[in-house]
């Protein structure tokens, strides 16, 4: 059996990690935001996450599909978690936030690449 990740550079491998464990980290704050309310539940924050989850799984399917567009996404990725970890930190979640960074700055490397 071949390897499903061998067009994938170390870079875009680290990349598509981030991603995943963003989209789950997002998800998850999902339901805590929900259940904790107040200023947690907002529309604005809460639409905030969504986002998040939406484009860190766009952007690592780009990444696993091997598509030549994968800077283009990886660009709005980095764009929507920092964006997400901002509202994060405001709320006092550094953890959550801590994941978007990481996602941000990893597919920030990737968002001015040569597209193909």
């Amino acid at each position: 059996m071949h390897d499903v990740h061998e067009h994938l550079t170390k870079e875009l491998h680290e990349c598509l990690h981030f991603c995943e464990e963003c989209h789950d980290a997002c998800l998850h704050a999902i339901q805590h935001c929900l259940k904790k309310g107040g200023k947690h539940a907002t529309s604005e924050h809460i639409r905030l996450l969504q986002d998040c989850v939406q484009i860190c799984h766009t952007s690592a399917d780009f990444i696993l599909r091997g598509s030549p567009l994968h800077s283009h996404t990886c660009e709005a990725c980095a764009a929507v978690c920092a964006a997400c970890a901002e509202s994060c930190e405001q709320l006092g979640d550094n953890e959550v936030a801590k994941y978007c960074r990481e996602c941000a700055e990893s597919c920030g490397k990737h968002a001015h690449a040569h597209v193909d």
